[in-house]
């Protein structure tokens, strides 16, 4: 038999029972803060959108740019494109990033990766004949 998954003890379900005042009881404190002062405008469109999404079952794109927008249990399961500022990264949201903001899992910067000097980095490289 596969282990259940659970976040602080509760399964999927629970959590997804639970309402708000509950369920801030289990995140952490920066989370709870940010839930008690409500979402905003943006945020609380993109959530409209994701139900819709949860009920039609299409294959359209969640496309966001609400990177602080915290991770609720509803959200489980979901593939959601963020936006890192140059291309949207999808995003399989999972129980574990309960807790979590969106923006935390679509990094903006990337790794720097140099490829061979060019010709006048260093004094050696004057010697070479020029193609």
């Amino acid at each position: 038999m596969a282990k259940e998954i659970k976040y602080k003890g509760k399964i999927i379900e629970e959590l997804n029972n639970f309402n708000q005042t509950d369920l801030i009881k289990l995140l952490p404190s920066r989370i709870r803060r940010s839930l008690k002062r409500g979402f905003t405008d943006q945020q609380k469109r993109f959530l409209i959108k994701l139900e819709k999404h949860k009920n039609t079952k299409t294959r359209k794109l969640l496309k966001t740019h609400c990177r602080d927008l915290a991770i609720l249990p509803s959200m489980i399961g979901q593939t959601i494109h963020v936006h890192n500022g140059k291309t949207y990264v999808p995003v399989i949201i999972t129980i574990e990033m309960l807790g979590h903001y969106l923006g935390e899992y679509s990094l903006t910067r990337n790794k720097v990766t140099h490829s061979a000097p060019g010709i006048g980095a260093t004094k050696s490289s004057g010697a070479l004949s020029v193609k």
